[in-house]
């Protein structure tokens, strides 16, 4: 009977985390680039019950068998597996400034940080004071030769991630850039983003502000080959792959299961003190 208790306590737990997660994708339903966290559980193993003293043993030249019938199987609780995020992908917002970006695809963004690279999928970039591409919080937008360093209204970002910076502003012109939605004259070809992706993406750590980071399980960043790279859509960001009706329908299915955990154990407890103070009585 205390089993019981501890099997539905380890389900409300399982619930807590569930909720938690809902909780925070709802909460960041407007944030550019979110990718929604998920959870996975798995069962305690479960115990194979028989009746006892029931059809007896039976003698045979080898050995005896136990003949008693099963009665079934009996879980012993769940417990949290995982908790990974989801990174599929978010649907765009034409936002028309030029230093909002956005991946078609699987990789991510490059930011210098502090502590080290970080990398993230919300492209809703600034110019900073030096005149660097720059995440709201300050952080350098990396490009593969270091810190994009640009001028408002005179560069452009191809659909390969390359950044192109009108010839005037350039010593060396080089070539042509021709964009869908305008063309330019001649224009120099100043760096290339830092896209990357992981082989387990799945595992990157979120280190708020919508960054990562990589780990051992997730492996190292690599830079990602021509053709393989995401389409980058500038003036564009992309929103978060939150649900909110979904999300809010868990919200709802989390909140009973909960609920129905929590029955079982004023069942048992009910049920332990009749045990205790009307049948101990009569024994």
């Amino acid at each position: 009977m205390i089993r019981g208790w501890y099997t539905a306590a380890s389900g409300m737990r399982a619930q807590q985390w569930r909720l938690d997660a809902v909780a925070n994708n709802l909460a960041n339903v407007d944030t550019d680039g979110y990718k929604r966290d998920q959870t996975a559980f798995k069962a305690f193993p479960e115990l194979l019950l028989r009746r006892m003293n029931d059809d007896g043993v039976y003698q045979h030249p080898f050995g005896s068998a136990d003949v008693a019938p099963i009665v079934g199987k009996l879980g012993t609780g769940v417990e949290l597996n995982e908790l990974y995020t989801s990174f599929e992908q978010g649907s765009f917002k034409e936002s028309g400034s030029d230093f909002d970006l956005a991946l078609d695809g699987s990789g991510f963004f490059t930011v210098g940080t502090p502590w080290g690279e970080r990398y993230t999928r919300n492209g809703s970039f600034i110019l900073g004071k030096e005149g660097y591409l720059e995440t709201k919080e300050g952080y350098p937008v990396l490009g593969e030769n270091g810190p994009i360093k640009v001028q408002a209204n005179n560069f452009k970002v191809d659909k390969d991630g390359g950044v192109w910076i009108n010839a005037e502003y350039a010593d060396d012109p080089q070539t042509m850039i021709s964009r869908e939605d305008n063309t330019w004259g001649q224009a120099v070809l100043l760096d290339k983003l830092k896209v990357v992706d992981f082989d387990k993406e799945r595992y990157l750590q979120k280190q708020g502000s919508s960054l990562y980071q990589n780990n051992d399980t997730s492996g190292p960043a690599m830079i990602m080959d021509e053709g393989q790279r995401p389409r980058v859509l500038q003036g564009f960001t992309e929103a978060a792959n939150v649900e909110p009706v979904r999300e809010m329908v868990q919200m709802i299915d989390v909140n009973r299961a909960y609920e129905a955990n929590q029955k079982v154990i004023q069942t048992h407890d009910s049920m332990l003190g009749v045990l205790i103070n009307q049948v101990a009585k009569v024994t």
